[in-house]
């Protein structure tokens, strides 16, 4: 980058800490819950249907999974599931709300070398109370100036964003997994984006093409981003 960005943006579930991991494991005991209604291949399209089609009402995050997946239980059993199994599915996502957070590796080593060089904030999507509480438990909220829980994670989101907090967005750089929601939006509006990988990606949010943008960038781990920001 010619023209280093000096406000440093982080996407926060599967890029600070891990997430995608247990969202897998609810799916899991979902399917073993109602595998005498549909195989697992089915079901799990089934709650990504569910999950898209609410996404426009419920946004996302793990209130709106929960809801997604008692509209699949409600459609696989044809209305007649018991409340007793409606309780089960609710405690799978009660029991989400609850997992502890789980830093990714060297994620504290890179804030602490940004610290102080540039501003960091957060930009994520999901259920505003969890995700502040997950920043709260991870114990590296003190590192950035601002947290923002966005509705998605459009063109138009990322603009609202930067505006209110007056950014340039040749500026802004955004780090994270998803190329769908971290990288294209910012590209689009003139930021520019660094895209770490990790290792499982939720279905909604994969691309089916190549990125070729001269303010794209990406890495294999998170730490590469360092002589990238600082050198």
């Amino acid at each position: 980058m010619d023209n280093k960005p000096t406000i440093i943006a982080f996407d926060a579930d599967d890029t600070l800490w891990h997430n995608e991991p247990y969202f897998d494991e609810a799916q899991e005991r979902f399917c073993e819950l109602f595998q005498d209604f549909a195989s697992k291949q089915e079901i799990l399209g089934l709650i990504l249907n569910h999950q898209v089609k609410n996404l426009p009402l419920y946004g996302f995050g793990i209130k709106a999974f929960t809801l997604s997946m008692i509209d699949s239980a409600l459609e696989l059993t044809n209305q007649s599931i018991s409340g007793q199994n409606i309780a089960k599915v609710i405690q799978i996502g009660r029991e989400l709300l609850q997992k502890p957070v789980e830093l990714l590796p060297e994620v504290e080593s890179v804030l602490q070398q940004l610290n102080g060089k540039h501003k960091l904030i957060v930009a994520t999507k999901g259920d505003l109370k969890d995700q502040h509480r997950k920043l709260h438990d991870s114990g590296i909220g003190h590192y950035f100036h601002h947290i923002e829980v966005m509705s998605d994670k459009t063109d138009v989101d990322y603009k609202k964003m930067l505006g209110r907090l007056d950014i340039e967005p040749n500026n802004f750089v955004m780090i994270g997994n998803s190329l769908k929601s971290d990288v294209l939006p910012v590209l689009n509006i003139g930021g520019h984006a660094i895209h770490i990988p990790y290792h499982t990606t939720w279905e909604y949010e994969k691309i089916d093409f190549e990125i070729n943008h001269p303010n794209f960038k990406s890495f294999e781990n998170i730490t590469q981003i360092i002589p990238l920001l600082t050198n």
